[in-house]
C-alpha cells in the first residue's frame, strides 16, 4: 500500500489527466497506481493525500469519519467577532445549513509566493482566518466566507486529519510509513470523543464504543505513524 502526502501548488488539478492539457498531478507525482483521496480546487493551494488502498480513501472522504480539515484563509476586509459567530454556528448555503466548525482570527501566516499573486485592492484591507471544517461541500470555505460578507482571496489547506503540512513546499511530496488506515481511524475516535481512553484501555462512552468498533471493523486495528521523504 502506498499514501502520499502532496502540497498542492496553485492553479494545478487534482487529477492525472487533462484534455485542455492544464498542469495536473502527473507534473508533480512520478508514483504509479496512486489517486486524490478527496479533492482541492485549481484554484486552493496545500495538503492533498493520495493513495492506491481504496480503504484509505475511503476512510479520508467518507462523511460518516468527519475527519477534520483545516485551511488557511485570506479574506478581502477585516474579520469579526459576529462573522467568526457565524462561521462556528454553520452558515446557510444554497445546499443548506453548514455544520459547525471551528472559527479563528489568525496573523498572516509565512507562506511561499503565490504566483501569480492575490488581487489585493488598496482601499480594502485583507486578513487571515484559520477555519476547520468535518463537511466537504463543493467550495465550501470560500461560500462560507463570501456569505459573511468575506470573500476568499487565498485559501491554503494546511492539515486533513493527524497530517500537516510541516516540511513540504509547493509542489512536493511526503511517503507515509506505518499503516496511515488505522492512524486515521484512532485520530478520528480520538476527534470525536477527546475524553475516551486511548484504543485497547479502559472503557469508552456508551453509543462511542459501538462507533469506534463499527470504524474498526472497516478501517483495521493496528496503529501506524511517521512519515519519511518521497
Amino acid at each position: 500500500m502506498t499514501t502520499l502526502l502532496f502540497n498542492k501548488p496553485y492553479r494545478v488539478l487534482t487529477r492525472f489527466t487533462d484534455e485542455e492539457e492544464r498542469r495536473s498531478l502527473a507534473h508533480y507525482i512520478p508514483v504509479p497506481g496512486v489517486y486524490p483521496a478527496g479533492r482541492l480546487d485549481r484554484d486552493s493551494e496545500g495538503l492533498l493525500i493520495l493513495t492506491d488502498d481504496g480503504r484509505v480513501q475511503h476512510a479520508v472522504c467518507h462523511p460518516h469519519n468527519k475527519l477534520p480539515k483545516t485551511y488557511w484563509a485570506q479574506v478581502e476586509g477585516l474579520v469579526d467577532e459576529r462573522a467568526l459567530a457565524a462561521l462556528s454556528r454553520g452558515v446557510q448555503l444554497k445546499d443548506g445549513l453548514t455544520a459547525p466548525a471551528s472559527a479563528r482570527r489568525v496573523d498572516a501566516p509565512t507562506l511561499w509566493p503565490r504566483t501569480p499573486p492575490i488581487r489585493a485592492r488598496k482601499s480594502i484591507p485583507t486578513s487571515w482566518i484559520e477555519l476547520t471544517l468535518t463537511e466537504g461541500r463543493n467550495r465550501q470555505v470560500r461560500r462560507m466566507t463570501a456569505a459573511v460578507g468575506l470573500p476568499t482571496l487565498r485559501l491554503v489547506r494546511v492539515r486533513i486529519g493527524p497530517w500537516t503540512l510541516d516540511g513540504l513546499a509547493p509542489g512536493r511530496w511526503r511517503r507515509l510509513s506505518g499503516r496511515p488506515l488505522v492512524t486515521i481511524a484512532r485520530y478520528v475516535e480520538r476527534y470525536l470523543d477527546p475524553e475516551a481512553p486511548t484504543h485497547g484501555s479502559g472503557r469508552r462512552r456508551e453509543g462511542r464504543a459501538s462507533a469506534g468498533r463499527r470504524r474498526r471493523g472497516r478501517q483495521g486495528k493496528i496503529p501506524g505513524k511517521g512519515s519519511t521523504r518521497g
